[in-house]
């Protein structure tokens, strides 16, 4: 999806599946912790008033409404954590697996085995190896 769209636009437009069936509307844009984009939206879906979770990622807004590329039965079925709160990393992972998404890499902590090998060191500026 589009990165420089405001979150808050979003709140309020209908969205659809990936048939073009209408789901529901935008209740809610979830932002990602580590990077403070959006990353989820909920949206009611009218059926029990219940909020279902879908990824911002792979949808796009087209004609002032959200396309989720997924089909609405796979939607509705999502978890349901309520909305108004902060998703946990373990409600996140659940809706990556839900959604069949890869998981977002960690990013490496410095002095790790995972982080990348500092070969830079021991230098002195100016002097040509």
């Amino acid at each position: 999806m589009q990165t420089d769209i405001d979150p808050r636009s979003l709140i309020g437009r209908k969205a659809f599946d990936k048939n073009g069936t209408k789901i529901g509307t935008v209740d809610e844009v979830y932002l990602d912790d580590a990077t403070g984009e959006p990353e989820w939206a909920a949206v009611r879906t009218g059926i029990f008033s219940r909020d279902a979770f879908v990824p911002l990622e792979p949808s796009d807004l087209v004609d002032e409404a959200l396309h989720v590329p997924y089909d609405r039965k796979l939607i509705r079925d999502a978890p349901d954590f309520g909305v108004g709160r902060h998703l946990s990393p373990e409600q996140e992972l659940q809706l990556y697996h839900h959604y069949r998404l890869d998981i977002p890499a960690p990013d490496p902590v410095p002095g790790s085995d995972s982080a990348p090998a500092d070969t830079e060191f021991g230098r002195v500026a100016g002097v040509e190896d």
